[in-house]
């Protein structure tokens, strides 16, 4: 089986809905001749032409919301905002009009779009190009949002939300692009062909949204992350020793319930990781899904590791990059609970 960076997943993905569904076009800045800013679609607009991979004005609002127009009359616009950081302009649009069409129309119009980002940080991007606003959108009924952390998953998860008939906000960990980081950036990097998550096949295939992932097994502690974390937690069970079960939770939305349940009530430990500031990040929610659904299992309190309740720094970015140091000091205070 072929490997590959996350950026060819991506751009397979792609390349596959395109060739299947006529009505698939992709749009953004810098797509189209240039392929984009990370290359994920390079090649596309040679191949299919300028009609089905174009660029578009630096305008998010503008992208959003023609993808909107382009759903409702039956095409399935993949469109791309250059950075996560970007996307405000467009949160209206996404909000108001994507996430309630099908509500509105009482069913007669969908809104099959899929909004991809590069988001994270990890990259030295500061401010303005290192955000996660996942629970922008968690916080919004009809929406799904996915956040792969493989080139394997994120080709099958990219295709199953391009072949979706609602809108998904797909978030591409940036700092995964071309390898898996576990937060050791003090050691040399490793290759996506070096790692067995790169294997990729060539084809059509999909991997269901919603549905997690352990990465992990383990008997004393519950890990749930999901991106660069789900690297950044195997790294620090490995360093502590101790023997946490890491789950890649994938989909945040829908989210996956069920495997979540499961392995806290083996375990009765939860440690939460995100790179997202603290309060009301994605992780409250999930705090608040285990205390609620597995409280007389629990031995401890649900922690929680995530960046700090900064913007995003210039420097010192390993001291707010949530990485295995911090992940291991949670996990030993919540064995000791």
């Amino acid at each position: 089986m072929p490997r590959m960076t996350m950026i060819e997943a991506i751009r397979s993905a792609i390349d596959v809905s395109m060739g299947r569904d006529d009505n698939v076009v992709v749009f953004g800045e810098d797509v189209g001749y240039f392929g984009g800013v990370f290359r994920c679609t390079a090649g596309l607009q040679q191949k299919y032409g300028k009609s089905r991979c174009f660029d578009a004005p630096i305008s998010e609002l503008g992208i959003v919301g023609t993808a909107i127009g382009m759903a409702a009359y039956g095409l399935r616009p993949c469109v791309e905002v250059q950075f996560a950081d970007y996307v405000y302009p467009a949160y209206d649009q996404i909000v108001s009009e994507a996430a309630r069409l099908r509500y509105r129309s009482n069913g007669q119009f969908t809104c099959p779009i899929v909004i991809r980002m590069p988001t994270g940080g990890g990259i030295f991007g500061g401010q303005t190009h290192s955000q996660s606003p996942e629970a922008l959108f968690t916080h919004v009924s009809g929406l799904k949002v996915v956040v792969p952390s493989s080139p394997y998953d994120a080709k099958g998860l990219l295709i199953s939300a391009i072949e979706d008939p609602d809108p998904v906000i797909f978030l591409e960990p940036k700092r995964l692009y071309n390898g898996p980081f576990d937060g050791h950036h003090d050691r040399p990097v490793t290759a996506w062909s070096k790692h067995p998550m790169s294997e990729t096949p060539e084809g059509h295939y999909t991997v269901p949204l919603g549905k997690a992932e352990v990465r992990r097994q383990g008997k004393a502690v519950t890990v749930l992350a999901y991106g660069t974390m789900v690297y950044v937690a195997k790294a620090a069970a490995e360093d502590t020793g101790i023997d946490a079960e890491v789950i890649d939770l994938r989909t945040l939305l829908p989210l996956d319930l069920d495997t979540i349940v499961a392995s806290v009530k083996k375990t009765g430990r939860c440690v939460v990781v995100h790179e997202a500031t603290l309060t009301s990040g994605f992780g409250a929610e999930l705090a608040a899904l285990v205390q609620e659904h597995c409280f007389y299992h629990l031995e401890a309190p649900v922690i929680r590791v995530t960046g700090w309740d900064t913007p995003y720094p210039h420097a010192q970015e390993w001291d707010y990059f949530p990485g295995p140091r911090r992940v291991g000091e949670a996990l030993a205070e919540v064995m000791e609970g």
